[in-house]
């Protein structure tokens, strides 16, 4: 039995995130929600979900110190990270009047800029609300059976941008281009909601639970 764990650091949408995974796992395939570091440890699969600010995040591994947890999985285990499950990786985000991030990655989470406006003078709705188009930048198995361009669903207000662009696995426009999925090794994260883009995301969740973290 493989057992696939999502991280509960106190985020509040880890049921739909669970529920979408096992809406796509096979038989053998064991979802669980866990706080505990041990079991996030023995797990053969991580998935790092989160929605909300940045600070209370960081806080919350913290102080259930899952955060040296997280650095221990993806040295030896495949591990998906969504929405601020990406840009935790980061070094550095300007979210909470500037917060650290674990590091994993090198780039930086910045705030989508007031009152700026698309070509017919309409101004961005802050936080990114909806649906948007992803483009693929590099081969991944994770993006089997996805075509590139396919629109995936997305909220938020803050943006990463990687310093390394082989760190960079799919880019989206709003605004400016960003980074919306980023991946080295066994490690993939995307700025969107897989559990929420119906048969793209359910495709690319399923297509995790079948990775083995090789590219």
């Amino acid at each position: 039995m493989s057992k696939i764990v999502v991280l509960d650091y106190g985020s509040s949408n880890l049921r739909s995130v669970a529920k979408a995974l096992e809406t796509v796992a096979t038989e053998n395939q064991d979802i669980a929600i866990t706080d505990n570091p041990k079991t996030v440890l023995n797990a053969d699969k991580v998935v790092f979900p989160g929605q909300g600010a940045i600070g209370h995040c960081m806080k919350n591994l913290q102080e259930k110190k899952l955060d040296n947890v997280i650095k221990q999985c993806i040295k030896n285990k495949p591990f998906l990270g969504i929405c601020l499950g990406l840009q935790s990786l980061m070094e550095h985000s300007d979210e909470d009047d500037g917060t650290k991030g674990l590091g994993i990655m090198s780039g930086n989470v910045i705030r989508f800029p007031n009152n700026a406006k698309d070509e017919k003078n309409n101004t961005y709705k802050i936080p990114a609300m909806g649906w948007n188009q992803v483009y693929q930048t590099k081969k991944h198995p994770l993006w089997s059976g996805i075509d590139d361009g396919s629109r995936f669903y997305f909220v938020h207000s803050y943006y990463v941008k990687m310093k390394n662009e082989s760190d960079i696995a799919a880019s989206t426009d709003y605004i400016c281009r960003y980074t919306s999925a980023a991946s080295r090794d066994n490690v993939f994260a995307t700025q969107f909601h897989p559990e929420k883009s119906q048969r793209p995301g359910l495709t690319l969740l399923k297509n995790f639970l079948g990775w083995d973290g090789s590219i």
